[in-house]
């Protein structure tokens, strides 16, 4: 997820501080083309990376270094009269743009990740097995033996003794 939006918000990025910042006229055809490559580059980049930890400042290098090939590839695929220079604005659109992109995808990451826990917790209470009622069978004589019983009672040494012959 971190790659696929580090890729789509560096080119959206790129087009929107280019043109803010006095790019001129809108990008061209294979200036597009050019962006969308270099911008799914990044996003591949950025996705075969594993963070472990400052999760936050490597989103803002990898958000800043993909800024920087978008607006590369759009300097030099639209030929504007700057060149690879960049204006006072254009840094600043660039650089509110990437602290707030950046911020924007912590979010969605731990947004993704709480999400996900609350899902798996619905599957596994959903798909969990239903205990099955199966009545208990016990059995219940019939027939009660009353001259066992009789015996036994009248047993000479109480119950522990052999019985009385009468």
């Amino acid at each position: 997820m971190r790659g696929a939006l580090v890729g789509s918000v560096s080119g959206a990025v790129s087009i929107a501080a280019h043109g803010i910042g006095g790019g001129g006229m809108p990008p061209s055809e294979s200036a597009v083309v050019l962006l969308i490559a270099v911008c799914a580059a990044v996003g591949a980049m950025v996705s075969a990376i594993r963070v472990s930890s400052h999760r936050t400042a490597f989103v803002v290098a990898v958000l800043a270094a993909g800024q920087v090939a978008g607006h590369a590839s759009l300097a030099v695929a639209t030929h504007h009269s700057h060149g690879l220079q960049l204006s006072a604005s254009m840094i600043a659109a660039h650089v509110v743009a990437t602290i707030v992109a950046a911020g924007l995808i912590r979010s969605a990451e731990r947004a993704c990740l709480i999400a996900l826990a609350a899902l798996s917790r619905i599957v596994l209470i959903v798909l969990a097995p239903r205990p099955v009622d199966t009545g208990t069978w016990t059995a219940t004589p019939v027939y009660r033996a009353k001259l066992a019983l009789w015996l036994l009672v009248n047993a000479t040494a109480g119950t522990r003794a052999p019985p009385a012959l009468i």
